[in-house]
């Protein structure tokens, strides 16, 4: 398998790349439309044909670059049935397995930070979008988010999986690359709580500020960045 995660200083945001060593058919998880120049340069220098772009929710941060890698490949949209944008040409439903060269990635749904956020996970490795992020978890408090959703999304789900699944996050804000389930559990401030009500608390007083161009970002997104 070759994998390739891709930084994005400006909005602190992780793009994946993965794919089959054996048809070197690709997909792209969460990509940012200002570096689609740069990953079509890695996808020519590794020999790999993309097939399909995975968005994991609709982002208010940076706008997908999903519409424009599928003007430049045409590969295939890929979101959860959930998502809003009409657009996606292949919605998954929960725990349904999308095949990419016989890679078969598991999609795992996991509202809270939005209504229609989905994981996924290919053998030990979890794309958590931002339903769980290193030492965090992604915040509730916009386009419908759910703390209650969030909660029972990483602690019904995710912290389900074996503390030896690796972790990649859609962001990270302190350099970190990789978790595992295990150090989430044991280490995330916010999920050493007892209850739903606990860390709904912890939640409803984060105080965070309000992503800059999150209303153009979401609407655009909603077009999967088209113009």
């Amino acid at each position: 398998m070759i994998f390739k995660q891709v930084f994005d200083k400006k909005t602190s945001t992780y793009t994946y790349l993965i794919a089959s060593a054996k048809g070197r058919e690709a997909v792209i998880i969460d990509p940012v439309l200002e570096n689609v120049n740069e990953y079509i340069q890695l996808l020519r220098d590794l020999d790999l044909k993309l097939v399909k772009v995975i968005d994991t929710h609709i982002h208010a941060d940076h706008v997908t670059g999903a519409s424009k890698l599928k003007q430049a490949t045409n590969c295939v949209t890929l979101m959860g049935e959930h998502t809003p944008a009409d657009a996606v040409e292949i919605k998954v439903k929960d725990n349904e397995l999308i095949n990419i060269d016989g890679l078969d990635i598991r999609s795992i749904y996991t509202p809270g930070h939005t209504t229609e956020s989905y994981s996924f996970l290919l053998d030990n490795y979890l794309f958590s979008g931002d339903a769980l992020l290193i030492n965090g978890t992604g915040r509730t408090d916009f386009q419908n988010g759910s703390s209650k959703d969030s909660y029972h999304s990483i602690f019904d789900k995710l912290l389900k999986l074996p503390e030896e699944t690796l972790l990649y996050p859609g962001h990270d804000y302190n350099g970190e690359k990789v978790s595992t389930i295990g150090k989430e559990k044991k280490f995330n401030p916010r999920l050493q709580v007892k209850s739903v009500d606990e860390y709904i608390e912890i939640m409803s007083n984060l105080n965070l500020s309000k992503p800059e161009m999150m209303d153009n970002n979401v609407s655009k997104n909603i077009q999967l960045g088209a113009n």
